[in-house]
């Protein structure tokens, strides 16, 4: 199998590490009380333009650089870190097998069928696999194969190593989100068994529409569609320069006309996208309504966007908090946290992996 487990083991002290177009993001989760996850500390250390684009690392040191000043910010202890990779660079599916094959037969039947479905040469990618659980019959289990070009691997793992630090796992960003996802639905009323959520991840330059149900993803479907939006907007409207109108944006620092002329509008276009991606959900699906709508991303966190987007698509809607209900420690901002929630959703799906089993 491949040098670098995509999905890796979990380890005592570990850190999530989400390395995304606009910022870097380091979060750490611990046990609280009576085994409860306690809300330890995070970081947001924005990132310049074009550092990263479309999920890759387009500039190393400038990537590195503002790590380390993550890292200043973030304080020591530690070392071991979970990476994700962005869902356009990790090919996976899920296979059936039959049950009780030793790890190595696995890995041989794996390399098989993973040689059939995956559009690379295998000793071009890092190949790993998980055993999900029972597959339909009783002598069969569900895997799911993961495959991505080593280069996506190497760039991250490399800027990983360049600040002292060790990758011990990589995963992928779905899977974290959805891992996260099952904290911030726990404690939102009617969201039962059986029902239909729709996790809606705004990113800097895409959206992500994830469906799951009973904690199981049945549809996802990117956008291109994004928080750059916004800063266009600005740039166009003030006569900004892209950096300009990206500090402003984030120093919420913008004309007293702002909000009624650049951010709602841009809200209802996004409102518009979400309804779009609803639509092509109904139309590729046997599905015909959604239960719930869940935001998350950076853009989440915009006043009134769930109002907005609920409004639009007829669905309830709400701002995705994965920490609600979670022991806080006390050098962590309470407000500054549920603002900022929403776009640590990657990260916190990657600190849980510090409590796999």
């Amino acid at each position: 199998m491949a040098d670098i487990s995509l999905f890796g083991s979990k380890s005592r002290q570990l850190a999530g590490l989400d390395i995304s177009t606009s910022s870097i993001k380091l979060l750490e989760l611990a046990s609280g009380e009576r085994g409860a996850l306690r809300m330890e500390r995070y970081v947001i250390e924005p990132l310049s333009g074009e550092a990263v684009v479309d999920g890759n690392i387009a500039n190393f040191d400038a990537v590195s650089d503002c790590l380390r000043r993550a890292l200043r910010r973030f304080g020591s202890g530690v070392k071991n870190v979970a990476i994700a990779l962005p869902a356009s660079a990790v090919f996976s599916k899920k296979i059936v097998l039959p049950a009780g094959l030793r790890e190595l037969d696995m890995e041989m039947q794996v390399e098989s069928e993973a040689a059939q479905i995956i559009p690379f040469a295998l000793d071009e990618v890092n190949l790993d696999f998980q055993v999900i659980g029972p597959a339909g019959a009783p002598d069969e289990v569900e895997v799911l194969v993961a495959a991505s070009r080593k280069e996506h691997i190497e760039d991250r793992v490399g800027v990983a190593e360049s600040c002292g630090l060790k990758v011990t796992v990589v995963d992928a960003e779905p899977l974290a989100l959805e891992a996260a996802f099952e904290l911030a639905t726990r404690h939102l009323p009617g969201v039962d068994a059986g029902k239909l959520v729709a996790l809606v991840d705004i990113g800097s330059a895409v959206m992500n529409f994830i469906v799951l149900r009973n904690g199981q993803r049945v549809y996802s479907r990117e956008q291109a569609f994004g928080g750059q939006q916004l800063t266009k907007d600005i740039s166009r409207q003030y006569g900004m320069n892209m950096d300009e109108a990206e500090s402003a944006k984030r120093a919420n620092n913008l004309p007293g006309d702002y909000a009624e002329t650049v951010l709602q509008p841009f809200m209802e276009n996004l409102a518009l996208e979400v309804s779009r991606a609803l639509q092509f959900f109904f139309t590729s699906t046997h599905y015909n309504e959604i239960d719930y709508l869940m935001l998350t991303g950076g853009c989440a966190a915009l006043p009134n966007l769930a109002e907005v987007v609920g409004k639009r698509t007829q669905v309830k809607t709400s701002t995705a908090n994965p920490f609600a209900g979670m022991a806080i420690a006390s050098k962590t901002g309470t407000r500054k946290l549920l603002a900022d929630a929403p776009s640590l959703m990657v990260a916190c799906g990657l600190a849980l992996r510090r409590f796999d089993e």
